[in-house]
């Protein structure tokens, strides 16, 4: 009977549930030579915890009495939004210095499209000599025509 209960303390006690007492209890257990074997493997962990429980040491510890040094937190308050604004400043910068690039590219190009167009133009005054080359064509298709005439009515 007493095994059944050491086996269910010990499921309770890998799944974080026993009390201290409980606790108190598979130490005991485990601290004498006749444990069943299949629990053997569980012995030298609670020997583990009794003789670690057990160690001391001489080392001396010496404490400091001087108080750390601690900044208020109004100045560390102060701090954060200095380098808040300065981040902000430095964002708004960046955006501007942006706009001026693109309003250079903007006037760059403006002056391109100026160019092609002025090239263009000149291109479109020699069409309209053209326009009176074509002026010119009709008037002699006209002659032309009207010649045929002439020949039909004098029947030549």
């Amino acid at each position: 009977m007493e095994l059944v209960k050491i086996e269910n303390l010990l499921e309770k006690y890998f799944e974080a549930t026993t009390t201290i007492q409980e606790e108190a209890v598979l130490k005991e257990y485990f601290a004498q030579d006749n444990v069943a074997p299949h629990l053997m493997e569980h012995k030298d962990l609670f020997n583990f915890f009794s003789d670690s429980s057990l160690e001391t040491s001489n080392r001396t510890i010496e404490l400091n009495d001087k108080k750390k040094k601690t900044i208020p937190l109004r100045w560390l308050s102060i701090a954060a939004m200095l380098v808040f604004f300065f981040g902000v400043y430095s964002i708004y910068q960046k955006n501007e210095s942006e706009k001026e690039e693109a309003r250079l590219a903007y006037m760059e190009t403006q002056k391109a499209l100026d160019l092609i167009s002025n090239s263009l133009n000149k291109g479109t005054g020699a069409i309209a000599q053209l326009d009176k080359f074509n002026k010119g064509t009709d008037a002699m298709a006209q002659l032309q025509t009207f010649g045929n005439v002439q020949k039909k009515v004098f029947n030549q």
